[in-house]
């Protein structure tokens, strides 16, 4: 077997699990990673307090009520017909939760939404932890194989632990022992009410990457102090309220992969239980190494398994080259988007799985597709409709397949992109499509085709504004600069501070020290991006000393060794350039798309041909288009 510590089973406490692999709670929605091989399923969560402990709703229901215990039960079911351990997160918001009249926490404050926060008496304290334990013995007793104790992310325990939040000057706040004492009861009340040989997880974070965070060292004495009420403990880092500590919760792709692994090493070397580490275990190759180096015993997947809940079944059957790569996004997560378009980039499934069906079904008739555009929209689009059993032919004009992609891949903070562009040509590679490079689709060339549905995938182009001296040798495009990265000047100047732009400079300053200046008619670098992306970034600009942005300005004229620029009051300014990088956007194909509608009757556009987008834009509407022809 190529990962033989990965699939290897792991008894905690008396319980056995199939492998090494556990799915987080990302979402409610978990029964796709049951099915796709996981051990161990967190099936979601379940409230302490209702009334004063959600993070969604003050009015959400409590889990083991009589009326929902049927549904929760199901939970169980789910996970279970797949062979793997059903868990669930058992949770309490203290001071940011959504609550009737106030909430709880270590101390008295007011919140900025005007909610009161009740400093926690030991009556409450006492009431709480008997909470606790009372959703872990109902779950317990409802079948779930265990219970995952959230300690973590900024949440009620973690209230106490910090002295980011733990202002309190009585014996529950000031010392670590003083801090931990009304944690250590709650974790007292659970192992009480479930007796000694049922499993009680707990996940904690190592540093929460927020002002006067909880340093490690307490963390570790803490997880030592719990150890004897605890059967494992899950390593993660960062906290959810707080958009700074956000990001090294769910890491964006400035990070580096397993950022949590040294952490969780040292917590295994002081403690005789299984450790677990989350964050950022991107494929097989890395899990198996963590595991096998000893530096845990299980690994724990969040956004990997919403890109592809078939993740651990794949690397178990030697399939880890068609395992879905997450590209770190965001996407997924709520608090990136407000709500506005949460969902998966590269899995349509993800937050719409009442429409769009876990398995594709051969189509009933099988079409002539043609797929103009070799973009992640025209490989979905081929891919998922071969596979569906058409004859599917894919023009694309270039001599290589990725779009977009080819360049964004080439950039220092795109590891993930890289990943996914090797994943849709591998599966390119091995599908029946029929690829033709280097070939314009002509409305001719597509006519002797003779298609019965045609997919126009054909992208956007590089828009360059009539800025004099814009034709000049030493002016590039952003795709431009990416591949001359190498031979720019020392002296750098950016028209354009989108995302496209701003990583370049990003990477230009940082990486090979030139002066970059980002000149921008807008009052904000990246506004396209998500909130946790735009987050991400800043964390990273603000170490780059050699990147000045000039907002609110504009580029008049591009010159043989400088650029000279208009400021919002009207000020002319001249700023010293050995290469001028122009990155003000995208503009789609629609002239050349709207060419071949007429071929035939059932012709679709879908990605930035529409309008220039996200991945997660292009995906769904390539694949979901393709899975209904």
């Amino acid at each position: 077997m190529q990962y033989p510590t990965l699939f290897s089973p792991l008894t905690i406490n008396g319980m056995i699990t199939k492998n090494r692999i556990v799915a987080t709670p990302t979402g409610d929605f978990f029964e796709d990673k049951a099915l796709g091989g996981a051990g161990i399923v967190i099936a979601g969560h379940a409230i302490v307090e209702p009334g004063h402990s959600s993070y969604a709703s003050a009015d959400e229901a409590d889990a083991f009520a009589k009326y929902q215990r049927e549904e929760t039960r199901r939970r169980v079911l789910k996970v279970h017909q797949a062979g793997a351990r059903a868990s669930i997160e058992i949770f309490h918001g203290g001071q940011h939760a959504r609550a009737h009249e106030f909430a709880r926490g270590p101390v008295d404050l007011v919140r900025a939404d005007g909610l009161p926060v009740r400093g926690m008496t030991e009556d409450d304290m006492a009431a709480v932890a008997g909470m606790f334990g009372e959703r872990a013995r109902e779950a317990q007793e409802l079948g779930f194989d265990m219970v995952f104790l959230h300690f973590g992310h900024g949440w009620l325990p973690a209230q106490f632990l910090s002295p980011r939040t733990n202002h309190r000057t009585d014996r529950y706040g000031g010392s670590l022992a003083n801090r931990a004492r009304f944690p250590l009861q709650i974790l007292q009340a659970v192992r009480e009410a479930v007796g000694p040989r049922f499993p009680v997880d707990m996940r904690i974070s190592a540093y929460e990457f927020m002002d006067n965070s909880i340093e490690f060292a307490d963390v570790l004495e803490f997880i030592v102090m719990a150890e004897p009420f605890i059967d494992a403990v899950q390593i993660s880092a960062g906290v959810d309220i707080g958009i700074q500590g956000n990001v090294h919760m769910a890491t964006t792709n400035f990070e580096d992969h397993m950022p949590n692994a040294p952490w969780a090493a040292a917590v295994r070397q002081r403690v005789g239980i299984p450790v677990a580490v989350v964050g950022a275990i991107m494929n097989p190759d890395e899990a198996e190494d963590l595991l096998a180096s000893g530096v845990v015993d299980l690994v724990a997947l969040g956004r990997p398994l919403v890109a592809d809940p078939d993740w651990p079944r794949k690397a178990q059957e030697g399939r880890a080259d068609e395992i879905v790569p997450c590209i770190r996004c965001l996407q997924c997560y709520h608090i990136s988007t407000e709500r506005k378009k949460v969902g998966c980039s590269v899995n349509a499934r993800f937050w719409n799985e009442s429409f769009v069906p876990r398995r594709l079904t051969p189509a009933p008739d099988a079409k002539r597709v043609v797929v103009v555009g070799g973009g992640p929209a025209g490989i979905v689009a081929a891919v998922t409709a071969a596979e569906r059993g058409h004859d599917v032919v894919l023009l694309e004009q270039a001599d290589e397949l990725g779009g977009q992609l080819r360049w964004v891949a080439k950039e220092h903070y795109k590891q993930d992109i890289r990943a996914y562009l090797e994943y849709l040509r591998r599966t390119v590679e091995r599908s029946v499509v029929d690829v033709r490079l280097g070939c314009e689709a002509t409305p001719d060339v597509v006519r002797s085709l003779r298609p019965d549905a045609l997919v126009l995938a054909l992208g956007a182009t590089e828009h360059v504004p009539p800025i004099p001296g814009a034709d000049l040798p030493h002016v590039h495009t952003g795709t431009g600069a990416i591949d001359r990265e190498a031979v720019l000047g020392k002296q750098v100047a950016i028209v354009g501070a989108g995302s496209i732009g701003t990583e370049i400079g990003l990477e230009l300053a940082t990486l090979s020290g030139r002066d970059v200046t980002m000149i921008e008619l807008g009052t904000r670098w990246a506004p396209q991006g998500n909130s946790l992306y735009r987050e991400g970034l800043r964390q990273k600009l603000e170490k780059a000393v050699t990147l000045e942005f000039l907002f609110e300005t504009t580029c008049a004229s591009i010159g043989s060794g400088s650029v000279d620029v208009v400021t919002s009051d009207g000020a002319v300014r001249s700023i010293p350039a050995d290469d001028v990088v122009i990155s003000v956007g995208m503009r789609p194909r629609r002239e050349q798309a709207h060419a071949l509608y007429g071929i035939t009757p059932e012709t679709v556009m879908v990605g930035d041909c529409v309008q220039p987008r996200i991945i997660q834009d292009a995906v769904f509407e390539a694949y979901t288009y393709a899975m209904n022809l």
